[in-house]
């Protein structure tokens, strides 16, 4: 076989790629990668004003981008997203999970049901269209990308001024998650990595950086910043394409070195 080029071996013309949490921030950021590389996108979010909006930003860039409004807390609204994709864009070729939540409380005073939202959302719910999307798009066809989004707070422990002691779990649950995965689902050539971000100025993360002051922050970072709209797209893209097509079960931060000096 004659070698590819860099370009074709990061081109996504001819896929299609379901992201969740995909109408703002870091979702939006690779919903603009894999579809400047030539993906159709399909957006997922709860919200359709916030999805339309998205939708329309994508497509005015000269991406070929659709939306459905779900829930991925709840089993229904992840079939119901599931057969909406298959139905309207045919077999799913990445899925980017993404959609996820936080609480901030105190361990001793953290509320359960809070402990269960963030668990189903951010675990049970990328599982659950994991399994769902393989089962009916990737593994008879032996082809499929996965890229699960985690985060640096599941690398280490949790900072005292965090509190999002079930947002952490959750992450850390995503790293192993993915790990697992990513091993039995290999011999579909199905494979499976995550994206663990630092801190980005997201709407999820702004109260902690209004909290503690952007600049605090960046001097945690030895390359002294926050990520900005730019910093997933490479490290999306190559996970998403041939040309990391050798590259599964495995987790990388995208955190300006935080990750580095904190041991993560």
């Amino acid at each position: 076989m004659t070698a590819r080029t860099i370009q074709q071996l990061f081109d996504l013309s001819g896929k299609t790629a379901l992201i969740t949490g995909g109408s703002r921030g870091l979702g939006l950021q690779m919903a603009h990668a894999l579809g400047e590389a030539g993906a159709r996108i399909m957006l997922s979010s709860r919200k359709a004003d916030d999805l339309e909006q998205a939708t329309a930003e994508l497509q005015a860039a000269g991406i070929d981008a659709r939306w459905v409004a779900a829930d991925c807390a709840k089993d229904a609204e992840i079939t119901r997203l599931a057969d909406e994709t298959l139905q309207r864009m045919g077999d799913v070729d990445i899925l980017v999970n993404n959609a996820g939540a936080s609480w901030g409380a105190p361990a001793e005073d953290h509320p359960v049901a809070a402990w269960d939202k963030v668990m189903n959302l951010n675990v049970r719910g990328y599982f659950l269209l994991s399994q769902v999307i393989a089962k009916r798009s990737m593994i008879a066809r032996r082809s499929g990308r996965i890229i699960n989004i985690a985060s640096i707070a599941g690398l280490g422990g949790n900072p005292a001024e965090m509190k999002t002691i079930a947002y952490n779990t959750s992450k850390g649950a995503v790293i192993n998650f993915t790990r697992a995965l990513a091993a039995e689902w290999g011999p579909y050539n199905i494979n499976v990595n995550a994206i663990c971000p630092g801190f980005f100025k997201t709407k999820m993360a702004m109260v902690l950086i209004e909290t503690l002051g952007e600049e605090a922050m960046a001097a945690h970072a030895p390359l002294r910043r926050l990520g900005d709209d730019e910093d997933l797209k490479g490290l999306c893209l190559l996970l998403a394409s041939d040309a990391g097509k050798h590259i599964t079960g495995q987790y990388l931060a995208v955190d300006g070195g935080v990750s580095a000096v904190t041991g993560g």
